[in-house]
């Protein structure tokens, strides 16, 4: 893998407040491997290449919408890596060409590999079994996030990033604001805006950063996975206004809390704000098939 020789857009959105708020379009990096996931692999994989291994192979885990599971396939395709996706839900196992993530990762030449829900929680003796099984594999663990995929994260800060007060992600395995934790600047504030309901992520987040300069604030919205139809309208507008495309398990539940701190003068006078686009677009198609089952809104893409 190389870095990409791209320039990734920082776009401003206008705003009627003494602030000014700006989104860096890391979803333009790549067209699957997009966002943050390309940077959360990009050592995982390169490290495991210098090694040069026999018959390359890469085990990594996600639920049946996952774009971490999107873009692993993607990669492998790219790169010519064999790939394998543990995925959490034996009820999928006979429906899966049903799911638009499962289905392109694997027009992608990932194969599968499903497990119920209960030993998926258990990721350390599932892994344990794969790397006994797959003993010259690379596992990734789920969503990317480890000290390698922390560490590509610095990527997604450059000189341009350098004059903002705060530096905004959404999070999920928590990879990501670690990795932008640990490369800001001494005077810049990071905020996570976590989609997941999980108490753990601090002590997480802190443990890969090692640094006090972050806060995680609660923007699941209901769940992870979850859809609200505020979430839709928001997320509509939004693409309307600004011709910004938004997915509604990360970046749509991101901004929209961020709009609502700027509404609420949370930030203060003079501050300049800059929220990550980390991709994840592809689960839009996913999200669409449920909205249109259930008879909701759709959103717009």
């Amino acid at each position: 893998m190389k870095i990409p020789i791209v320039s990734i857009p920082i776009i401003q959105i206008p705003l009627q407040k003494n602030i000014q708020l700006f989104l860096k379009r890391e979803d333009l990096i790549h067209a699957q491997i997009s966002g943050n996931k390309y940077w959360k692999l990009f050592y995982n994989i390169n490290s495991y290449l210098e090694q040069s291994p026999e018959n390359p192979f890469i085990i990594t885990f996600g639920g049946a919408f996952s774009n971490h599971i999107a873009a692993v396939a993607a990669l492998g395709k790219v790169y010519q890596l064999k790939t394998l996706g543990i995925i959490r839900g034996e009820e999928i196992q006979d429906k899966w060409k049903e799911n638009p993530t499962l289905k392109l990762a694997h027009q992608n030449g990932m194969d599968f590999q499903f497990v119920t829900r209960s030993a998926y929680k258990d990721k350390y003796a599932l892994t344990q079994s794969l790397q006994k099984e797959f003993s010259t594999a690379l596992i990734i663990p789920e969503g990317g996030t480890n000290e390698s995929a922390v560490e590509g994260i610095q990527f997604m800060l450059t000189e341009e990033t350098k004059s903002f007060d705060y530096l905004c992600t959404a999070v999920g395995t928590g990879g990501t604001v670690a990795g932008i934790s640990r490369f800001a600047e001494k005077h810049q504030q990071i905020l996570g805006f976590k989609v997941v309901d999980d108490s753990s992520l601090n002590d997480k987040v802190l443990e890969l950063s090692k640094r006090k300069n972050f806060e995680l604030l609660e923007a699941h919205d209901g769940g992870y996975g979850k859809i609200s139809d505020e979430n839709i309208r928001f997320i509509n507008d939004f693409k309307k206004k600004y011709n910004i495309q938004l997915d509604p398990i990360y970046t749509g539940k991101m901004m929209m809390m961020l709009f609502k701190l700027i509404n609420e003068d949370y930030f203060p006078a003079g501050s300049k704000i800059l929220a990550f686009h980390t991709g994840g677009l592809q689960g839009i198609f996913g999200a669409n098939e449920l909205l249109k089952k259930q008879n909701r809104e759709l959103i717009r893409f």
